[in-house]
C-alpha cells in the first residue's frame, strides 16, 4: 500500500479523554486502530484543561488498567463547600455515597498515561494530523494533512469515532436533516484563571456573593485553578491581575480562612453554553465527548461523560469484532449514552442556577434568587435532597446494568 494510504478497523480523531480512552480498549482487545491529532504531542501535553475525575470515571479507569499514577499522585476529595458572605456549609458528599470520591488530577497528566500505555503496546497516534473530510461509506474513510511531511494521508476502515471536539470535522461531516440539535446559551459568563499558587482550601469552594460567583478549584500542592462570574461584555483585558486577586478576595472571604495568591499563568473568558446532539452516531461515525455534547463547567462533568463515551462506545465495538459481527449492537450507543448525558446535563444546569447570579437586576433575577435560597437551604437541611445531590455530583454508575444487557 501506497506510504499515504493506511487501513485499520476504527479510526479515532482525536487524542483527547474519550479517543484516548477507546484507543487503549481497542488494543487491549487486538482490534486495530490509529488515532490521529491535530496538536503536536508537545501541545496535548502543555494544553492545561480539567482536573476533577469523579467516582464512575476512576472506576472506569482502573477496569483497563489506566489509573495507576492517578491513584498514586491524585488526591482523593469527598467534600465540597458552599459559602456566603452569610453561612458557610461544608457538604460531606463521600460519606453520603458508600466512600465514594473525586480525585483531582490534571486532564494532562492523565494523557500522559493513556498515551504511555496505548504506545508501549504498539498503539499508533499521528501527532500534528489535522482531519479533512470524512467519507461515511463502506469502507469509511478519513483525509488527514500530516504537517510534519507536509503531505495528505487517507485512512481506509470500518469505523470511525469522532472525539476531535464541537469544531472538529466529525460532528460537522453529519447532515444537518439527520440529527437533532440541542442548544442552550445562558446569560453566565466566567473568568477561569490558573495561578501558581499553593491550594488555600482543602475542598472545592463554591462563593455565592452579591458581585457574583467565585470557585476555588483544586489540581495539586502547586497549581490552583479559580473561576469569576464576571459581566458578560467583558473581556480577558478588562481583568488585569491586580482586579482578579481583589475580586477573590472579597467573593471567597470567610473569617478565619485566607486566599494564598501567586503568579496567574493563564485566563480565559468562558461563555456558559450547552449542547447535546442526537443522535450521536450516524452511518459508520460515532462521536463522543465535546463532540456529542458539551456541558458548563458547573460540577466539572465534561471530561467524566467523555470517558464514559469512550467506555460505552469501546465495549460495542468489541462485543461487534470478537462476538456478534452485528451491526445492531452499534446502534444501540445513542440510546444508552443520552439518558445519562441528559441525567449529566441537568445536574450542571442546576448547580449552575444554584451559585450563579443574574445581573439583569430583575423582577425574574429576584424570582431567581429566592429559588437559589431555596436549594441552598434543602441541601444545607433535608437528607434526601443532599443525598440525591452527593451521588449525581461524585458520579453515578446509572447506565452500567443497560451497558451489560447490550453486551
Amino acid at each position: 500500500m501506497l506510504n499515504n494510504h493506511f487501513s485499520t478497523k476504527v479510526c479515532i480523531i482525536g487524542a483527547g479523554p474519550a479517543g484516548l480512552l477507546l484507543a487503549n480498549i481497542l488494543q487491549q482487545n487486538k482490534i486495530p486502530c490509529i488515532v490521529v491529532e491535530k496538536y503536536s504531542r508537545e501541545e496535548v501535553f502543555s494544553r492545561a484543561r480539567a482536573g476533577l475525575i469523579d467516582h464512575k470515571a476512576v472506576s472506569i479507569l482502573k477496569q483497563y488498567g489506566l489509573a495507576d499514577r492517578l491513584l498514586r499522585e491524585g488526591k482523593p476529595h469527598g467534600k465540597c463547600e458552599f459559602r456566603s458572605p452569610e453561612y458557610s456549609f461544608v457538604l460531606e458528599y463521600s460519606k453520603m455515597c458508600e466512600g465514594r470520591t473525586h480525585y483531582t488530577y490534571p486532564q494532562q497528566e492523565l494523557l500522559v498515561d493513556l498515551i504511555q500505555k496505548f504506545q508501549e503496546a504498539g498503539g499508533e497516534i499521528r501527532f500534528s494530523t489535522k482531519g479533512l473530510v470524512v467519507k461515511n461509506s463502506y469502507p469509511a474513510q478519513v483525509s488527514c494533512y500530516d504537517e510534519i511531511k507536509q503531505s495528505t494521508i487517507v485512512i481506509d476502515c470500518d469505523f470511525i469515532a469522532g472525539c476531535d471536539g464541537f469544531h472538529g470535522i466529525a460532528r460537522k461531516s453529519i447532515p444537518e436533516e439527520a440529527v437533532d440539535i440541542y442548544y442552550k446559551n445562558y446569560n453566565f459568563s466566567w473568568l477561569a484563571i490558573t495561578a501558581a499558587a499553593p491550594p488555600s482550601t482543602e475542598h472545592i469552594i463554591y462563593a455565592i456573593h452579591p458581585y457574583g460567583f467565585a470557585g476555588h478549584m483544586l489540581r495539586n500542592e502547586k497549581i490552583s485553578r479559580y473561576y469569576l462570574q464576571i459581566s458578560l461584555d467583558d473581556s480577558v483585558d478588562d481583568w488585569p491581575d491586580e482586579r482578579v486577586w481583589s475580586e477573590l478576595h472579597v467573593r471567597l472571604a470567610k473569617d478565619g480562612w485566607s486566599l494564598t495568591e501567586g503568579k496567574i499563568t493563564d485566563k480565559q473568558v468562558l461563555r456558559m453554553r450547552s449542547y447535546v446532539s442526537n443522535p450521536i452516531q450516524y452511518k459508520h461515525l460515532f462521536l463522543a465527548g465535546d463532540a456529542a455534547h458539551i456541558l458548563t463547567p458547573s460540577g466539572g462533568k465534561g471530561m467524566n461523560l467523555a470517558i464514559q463515551d469512550a467506555e460505552v462506545l469501546g465495549k460495542l465495538m468489541v462485543n461487534y469484532y470478537l462476538i456478534s459481527h452485528n451491526d445492531s449492537i452499534l446502534q444501540q450507543y445513542s440510546a444508552i449514552r443520552l439518558p445519562e448525558i441528559w441525567q449529566t446535563q441537568e445536574f450542571s444546569h442546576s448547580l449552575l442556577h444554584m451559585v450563579n447570579i443574574d445581573e439583569q437586576n430583575s423582577e425574574n433575577d429576584r424570582f431567581m434568587k429566592q429559588l437559589q435560597q431555596s436549594k441552598i437551604s434543602q441541601l444545607m437541611s433535608l437528607k434526601t435532597f443532599a443525598a440525591d445531590f452527593s451521588r449525581k455530583y461524585v458520579g453515578s454508575l446509572s447506565d452500567s446494568n443497560q451497558l451489560e444487557m447490550a453486551c
